[in-house]
C-alpha cells in the first residue's frame, strides 16, 4: 500500500481499512488479513499502560511502538501518531519528531486539532512528510474539551470544523481522522475535501475510511465501550476471523452505522 494508491482508492469510492496496532505480533496478523492501514496511536497510553487519557504518552515511546510494528509490517500503510508535546513547541520540533518517527518506520504523521496546525502541515508536507490531520474530538485536549464527547453538535461548532478541514487540507494534509461529530458534518466535510482522505471514528460511514481502536473492536478493552465500537470477537472463530470480518464489513459499507456515536 502507498499513498497514490490510497488516493486512487478515495477516488474510486473504495472504502479503507484501518486499525490501530502497537507492536510485531498483531502487525503480522493484521497484514495478513489484508488490512489497509495501520496506525500506530498514542491510545497506547490507556490500552497497553494503563492511563487515564493519552497525555501522558512521550514520543520515545511512540517511536518503540512504531519500530516494533514496522518490523512485521510488509502491505500496509503505517501511520504514527506524534505525541502530546512533541510538535506544539516549534515548528522545528515538529520536524524532529516527525523525522523520529519515519526513521522508525512510519509512512506517515498524525497530529491533532486545526487552526495553529495548519502551518505545521505546511512545514512538513513541504519536507517531504505525508501528515494525517485529526479533528473533532482530539483526546490529547481531552482536559479542554470536558471529557469525551460528540464535537460540532452546533451550527457554529460545526462551521469551525468545516473551516478547519479545509485549511488542512490547503495546507498539504493526505488524511483527516474525523473523531466523535455527527455523521451528517463528516459527509460534508468529505464530500467538501476530495483530496483529504477522510478517517471516520464515530463519525458514520460516509468517510472514505474507517479506523478502530484494536483493542475495543476485539473485546479486550474494560469497562464502558463508546457506543461506535463493535466487538467484533462476538461470533468469530479466532481474532484473525474478527479482524477480517471488520475488514469485510468497513469495504462492504455495512459497518459502522450512521446513527451511533458518543460515549
Amino acid at each position: 500500500m502507498n499513498l497514490h494508491r490510497l488516493r486512487e482508492m478515495r477516488a474510486a469510492g473504495e472504502r479503507i481499512s484501518m486499525l490501530t496496532c502497537y507492536d510485531a505480533s498483531f502487525a503480522r496478523l493484521l497484514d495478513a488479513c489484508e488490512l489497509d492501514c495501520m496506525l500506530v496511536g498514542d491510545s497506547l497510553g490507556m490500552v497497553l499502560q494503563g492511563q487515564a487519557s493519552t497525555v501522558p504518552v512521550s514520543l520515545d515511546e511512540m517511536v518503540y511502538h512504531t519500530r516494533c510494528v514496522a518490523r512485521a509490517n510488509r502491505h500496509a500503510w503505517l501511520i504514527g501518531d506524534l505525541s502530546f508535546g512533541s510538535y506544539q513547541e516549534s515548528l522545528e520540533q515538529a520536524l524532529r519528531s516527525s523525522v523520529a518517527l519515519m526513521q522508525a518506520g512510519a509512512q506517515m504523521v498524525k497530529l491533532e486539532g486545526g487552526g495553529w496546525t495548519s502551518d505545521v502541515v505546511q512545514f512538513l508536507t513541504q519536507r517531504g512528510i505525508p501528515v494525517c490531520a485529526h479533528l473533532g474530538l482530539t483526546p490529547q485536549s481531552v482536559h479542554a474539551l470536558g471529557g469525551y464527547r460528540v464535537q460540532g453538535r452546533d451550527q457554529a461548532a460545526a462551521q469551525v470544523l468545516r473551516q478547519q478541514a479545509a485549511e488542512l487540507a490547503d495546507a498539504g494534509a493526505s488524511m483527516l481522522v474525523l473523531e466523535l461529530v455527527p455523521s451528517s458534518l463528516a459527509a460534508e466535510i468529505t464530500q467538501a475535501n476530495p483530496e483529504l482522505i477522510t478517517v471516520g471514528i464515530g463519525a458514520g460511514n460516509a468517510t472514505a475510511a474507517q479506523v478502530l481502536v484494536l483493542h475495543d473492536m476485539l473485546g479486550i478493552t474494560q469497562g464502558n465501550m463508546p457506543r461506535f465500537v463493535r466487538n467484533f470477537m462476538q461470533g468469530s472463530a479466532s481474532i484473525e476471523d474478527a479482524v477480517r470480518s471488520f475488514v469485510r464489513e468497513v469495504k462492504s459499507g455495512t459497518f459502522p452505522d450512521n446513527n451511533l456515536h458518543g460515549f
